[in-house]
């Protein structure tokens, strides 16, 4: 394996500041302030986000999700409960999540507490998505080992067929999460690594406290 020295991949954040006054009092808005401009700026995919979890191992597990739906309940995404992110949720509901918009040099972590959404809304999704992504959750043991890539399309094949002209199943095991956050860090990037972070904490009484971090 070569050694690859990378001290000298550097790139200069200058593209904008974050000030206390730019911010909005509630984070909800501010980050639908910076969703919106990534819309705008047409960013490729920026509902994408990580999540992270971590289960009764101790052990931190980190994926991309999509975000489908926000507003000041939380952040909602669908999934497969079995798979290794539900099991770990169902293990400690505490989880973090992050957007990265690297054209605009910024990113927003978000941690809080994860709960399943509710079944309708679930089935309401599930049947707004296109027929062969219906398919795709209705095949997929999420998560699980399969022999090769063959066998997992000679399944999906097999099932298109079966299920041509049908409704496809919703299974139980597939479905929602909402992550109601307790802390935001919107996070922009500035010249000689001194970033400007905004954190917002929530308090015991539902206000949200704005403070500046250290970069």
């Amino acid at each position: 394996m070569p050694n690859r020295d990378l001290h000298k991949m550097r790139e200069s954040y200058e593209a904008a500041k974050l000030l206390e006054t730019d911010c909005h009092k509630n984070p909800f808005i501010q980050f639908d302030a910076w969703f919106q401009e990534a819309l705008n700026d047409q960013l490729v995919e920026p509902n994408a986000m990580q999540i992270a979890t971590v289960g009764k191992n101790m052990q931190p597990s980190i994926r991309t999700v999509l975000l489908k739906s926000f507003d000041e309940n939380g952040f909602v995404f669908f999934t497969n409960y079995e798979s290794k992110k539900g099991i770990e949720i169902a293990e400690n509901e505490h989880v973090a999540l992050l957007f990265w918009y690297r054209e605009h040099q910024r990113q927003i972590r978000i941690e809080g507490i994860a709960q399943k959404t509710a079944e309708s809304l679930n089935t309401s999704y599930f049947y707004e998505r296109p027929h062969d992504s219906q398919l795709a959750a209705y095949v997929s043991q999420q998560s699980q080992v399969v022999k090769d890539r063959p066998t997992l399309d000679n399944l999906f094949i097999e099932q298109q067929h079966l299920l041509e002209n049908k409704i496809i199943p919703k299974k139980e095991n597939w479905g929602g999460y909402v992550i109601t956050p307790n802390l935001f860090e919107f996070w922009q990037g500035r010249a000689n690594r001194f970033h400007d972070r905004i954190q917002y904490q929530k308090t015991s009484d539902n206000a949200w406290i704005m403070e500046r971090l250290m970069p």
